[in-house]
């Protein structure tokens, strides 16, 4: 089972920089999407989609424009879970949840603080509410994949530049002391398990020509419940793809669906 997430900054941005060709060619069985800014009914290419063999879930913000989060399948689920009944995350289109047979699937869009001291406090409501939600639901489906933009660099290997970055939203002591506990509760991070190496980084800002030259922090996850430790045959960072700022994230599984 090959999964992939990517925040694509804007699905009709992205379209219009050969995000389809891509789509086409990486075969997923399952696309995970954040940041999808954009209600179904505004794309005119979706039939391409759907003639590669996927069937579309959407969960898109209130706010147009802003936010949102999308599941691509070539697999029918058992069943589509919709946000985590939290209201104001379900208003932005946090989270969306496939669930198979064997395995479930989300596809998260955890906030920024970096616009201000207000949406720091609301991300971190978030990761103490969010996380409890998590923590009780991998009991109920104990083959997850939590599959998103975090927002957080975990640790120092994760960015450029921690020391100067040792201030900033994304790499505050609290939230990497979340992703910590997180960690303790039963996930892994299946990129690090599968993936030593320095100089990964998945989100690259626009300023500075910092994607050439691979100034970047490493946000974007496929976390596995550790009853799928065994199961992970794979896990990669894909820059190549250059329809956002952020790049796709791939995890192989060895499951059945």
């Amino acid at each position: 089972m090959k999964i992939i997430t990517y925040n694509v900054n804007g699905i009709r941005s992205a379209m219009t920089k050969g995000w389809l060709s891509w789509l086409q060619a990486t075969d997923a069985d399952v696309i995970c999407l954040q940041e999808i800014k954009a209600t179904p009914d505004v794309l005119t290419d979706l039939f391409l989609v759907e003639q590669m063999g996927y069937q579309h879930y959407w969960y898109p913000a209130e706010k147009k424009g802003y936010s949102g989060t999308a599941i691509f399948t070539k697999h029918t689920p058992k069943h589509v879970e919709y946000g985590c009944g939290i209201e104001d995350f379900d208003r932005e289109g946090r989270n969306i949840r496939v669930d198979f047979e064997d395995i479930s699937v989300m596809s998260v869009y955890f906030p920024s603080g970096s616009s201000g001291d207000e949406r720091q406090v609301f991300k971190y409501r978030f990761l103490d509410e969010f996380g409890e939600y998590l923590n009780q639901l991998k009991w109920a489906y104990p083959k997850l994949v939590v599959c998103g933009d975090y927002n957080i660099c975990h640790k120092p290997i994760d960015i450029h530049n921690p020391k100067s970055n040792a201030n900033s939203s994304g790499f505050l002591p609290e939230e990497r002391a979340w992703m910590d506990m997180f960690c303790e509760s039963g996930f892994i991070d299946s990129f690090r398990h599968m993936n030593k190496e320095p100089h990964n980084y998945s989100w690259w800002s626009f300023r500075a020509n910092s994607r050439a030259k691979n100034l970047g922090w490493r946000i974007d996850y496929n976390m596995v419940t550790k009853e799928l430790e065994q199961a992970i045959k794979r896990a990669a960072i894909l820059p190549e793809a250059r329809h956002s700022d952020h790049c796709p994230v791939l995890l192989e599984l060895d499951v059945a669906i």
